[in-house]
């Protein structure tokens, strides 16, 4: 694994081709014997990322695991949840969405899992699951407006993962998505605020309105 970036197109052949006594033989990688950047690290996530497909195969006692590994202090391991997850949205979008609402009301972690899972383009091409991550997005963003504690590294995961979940959720269904992140953008939180100019730079937004965008930066 040299560099920053993982090889993903080796993990998804490791998950395609790997079984359930693999992907927990590579799980037992932790943070300890296996600490960001060593060559440990990928077999874990090859792990993690396995997890999903045992979840697409219904297994869904891996949710749980997956739910402790959302906190775990390695971030490609956190990104290992995400695509993870991905592979039962892609197999079963109403499931993740009921699944996901109970993690945007846990940790901070937790919630970024949920975010970042859910805000993929591909996932969101129907509107009645579009709808979904909307209001999960709009409860998770609603929750940070009542945190006094906003240095933890956690607090900036969620708020840099946020940065850009709104715009994919929107660019879904902008009939709904427009109004609920209007209401946002008048906030009186700074952070929220953040989040919301951060999705207004991302191109899907200025593709799907861009008079709408503009209006609301000039703003």
């Amino acid at each position: 694994m040299p560099g920053p970036r993982a090889n993903l197109e080796l993990v998804q052949a490791v998950v395609d081709e790997g079984d359930e006594a693999l992907f927990l033989r590579l799980l037992r990688y932790g943070p300890h014997e296996a600490p960001t950047n060593s060559p440990g690290e990928f077999l874990a996530l090859c792990g993690v990322v396995g997890l999903g497909k045992l979840l697409a195969a219904g297994k869904s006692e891996a949710l749980e695991m997956l739910r402790q590994l959302a906190a775990d202090p390695r971030w490609r391991i956190r990104e290992g949840v995400r695509m993870a997850l991905e592979r039962l949205g892609q197999k079963d979008m109403g499931w993740l969405i009921a699944e996901m609402e109970a993690w945007s009301r846990g940790s901070l972690l937790e919630q970024r899992a949920a975010a970042a899972a859910l805000c993929e383009p591909q996932l969101l091409t129907e509107s009645v699951h579009a709808r979904g991550v909307l209001r999960i997005l709009d409860q998770i963003t609603a929750s940070l407006c009542g945190l006094e504690d906003r240095k933890s590294a956690e607090f900036k995961t969620l708020r840099k993962a946020l940065g850009y979940c709104w715009s994919v959720a929107v660019a879904a269904l902008p009939e709904e998505g427009k109004p609920l992140m209007e209401n946002w953008l008048v906030s009186d939180d700074r952070d929220v605020l953040w989040i919301m100019k951060q999705n207004l730079r991302k191109k899907r937004l200025t593709r799907m309105d861009a008079a709408w965008v503009e209006k609301w930066q000039a703003s």
